[in-house]
C-alpha cells in the first residue's frame, strides 16, 4: 500500500468530528488516525482493494464497469454502533469507530463468555472489556513491555462478542494473521504480542 499522506480539506458535521475527538482521546491516538482507519475499513467492506491497484479508477465512458466483489464476511466483523452510544461516558466507558460499516445479526442466546490467560479465567461480564498493560485502565492485565496501555477490547453487541484492537503498536493476531475486529466464538484464540488470550462459553 503506498504510504505516502497529503493534507486534506474537507467538511464533517460538527457532531461526527466530536465523537472522533472523543474517540481518540479514549484510544490515545490522533483523529487523524480514526478517519484513515474509518475510510480503510470502508473501502476494504465495499470491496475495494489496497495494494498495486489502490487508487486505480473506472476509466471514463466504460460502458462495462468491473464488478466489485465483496470479500469481507460480514458475520464476523462489528456491527454498526448508534450515534449515541459512540461518546465516552462518566465511567470511562468508549465505543468504537472503525467498525462502523458492517452489519450483523444479533444472538438470541444469552450466553456468558470467558477469557482465559495463563492460569487466569475471567467473566466477560461488561459491554466493554478492556485488555493492556496498565491495570488500572484494564479490566485484564497483561505484564509485558510490549502489550499496550489500552491494548484490544471485547465488546459486546447484539448479543455478541467481537475483539476489537484499540490501536495498539502491535496488534492482534488471529491464526496467524493481523486482524482489527473479529466476531468470537467458541476456543477462539488470539495473539497479542508473545501472549495468547483464550475464549470459551463453557
Amino acid at each position: 500500500m503506498d504510504a505516502k499522506k497529503s493534507m486534506r480539506h474537507f467538511y464533517c458535521r460538527d457532531a461526527y468530528w466530536e465523537i472522533f475527538e472523543t474517540m481518540a482521546s479514549d484510544f490515545a491516538v490522533s483523529v487523524d488516525y480514526l478517519i484513515n482507519e474509518a475510510m480503510r475499513h470502508y473501502a476494504k467492506n465495499k470491496g475495494y482493494e489496497f495494494g498495486e491497484s489502490a487508487g486505480s479508477q473506472i476509466p471514463t465512458g466504460s460502458t462495462n464497469p468491473p464488478t466489485v466483489e465483496f470479500a469481507i464476511n460480514q458475520n464476523n466483523v462489528m456491527p454498526p454502533i448508534p450515534v449515541a452510544g459512540r461518546r465516552a461516558t462518566s465511567s470511562g466507558a468508549f465505543s468504537l469507530g472503525a467498525e462502523l460499516f458492517s452489519e450483523s445479526k444479533p444472538d438470541s442466546a444469552p450466553l456468558t463468555l470467558y477469557i482465559i490467560h495463563e492460569d487466569e479465567k475471567l467473566p466477560i461480564d461488561k459491554d466493554q472489556f478492556i485488555i493492556g498493560r496498565v491495570s488500572k485502565l484494564c479490566d485484564l492485565t497483561i505484564k509485558d513491555a510490549n502489550i499496550s496501555r489500552k491494548h484490544a477490547a471485547v465488546i459486546k453487541r447484539n448479543g455478541q462478542y467481537y475483539i476489537k484492537d484499540l490501536g495498539s503498536t502491535n496488534g492482534i493476531e488471529y491464526n496467524g494473521m493481523r486482524i482489527d475486529n473479529k466476531r468470537i466464538d467458541e476456543g477462539d484464540i488470539f495473539s497479542l504480542c508473545e501472549n495468547q488470550v483464550r475464549f470459551t462459553f463453557k
